[in-house]
């Protein structure tokens, strides 16, 4: 059985990899016992797609084939301190735990990367409507349609 220092050489070794072709310097494994069952790269800038991160990757991949959305016989491991939209997924996936190399600070200092988290944090204290990004609820009648349908479909299995 690897050690958690193993996984998260592994890890690291991925994302080096990754920069090497191209890719950010982040990695992720999803392991179950001693077993990967996914894997992660960020993709962010190849594949011109904000939420290629490797952490999400990682967890579609092990969702994928384990064939459920609980991963909590699973342990995360990240090249980098995950950001928060990836600790949501993490949240969702609900692994009994998650490791990683390299905090947010170090990262940031290491290549004076930007640290979206600090703008993320004051952005979500501000009220939707004093946001950057407007963020406004449209109430058309039919907005309960597709919850109504899945309670409908619930109750019939």
């Amino acid at each position: 059985m690897k050690t958690h220092e193993q996984w998260m050489n592994e890890t690291i070794q991925m994302a080096v990899h990754n920069v090497d072709r191209g890719g950010g310097p982040f990695a992720a494994l999803v392991v179950r016992g001693d077993v990967i069952v996914g894997q992660g790269v960020n993709t962010v800038h190849l594949q011109s797609d904000p939420t290629a991160h490797a952490e999400l990757l990682a967890i579609r991949q092990a969702c994928t084939a384990l064939g459920t959305t609980d991963l909590s016989d699973c342990i995360v491991y990240a090249s980098g301190e995950p950001c928060p939209m990836c600790m949501g997924a993490i949240y969702w996936a609900k692994p009994k735990a998650v490791y990683y190399a390299c905090s947010k600070k170090e990262a940031a200092a290491a290549v004076q990367f930007p640290d979206p988290l600090k703008s993320f944090w004051e952005e979500m204290k501000r009220p939707a409507e004093q946001r950057s990004i407007p963020l406004e609820k449209l109430s058309p009648a039919s907005s309960l349609a597709p919850f109504q349908r899945w309670s409908e479909r619930s109750n019939q299995s």
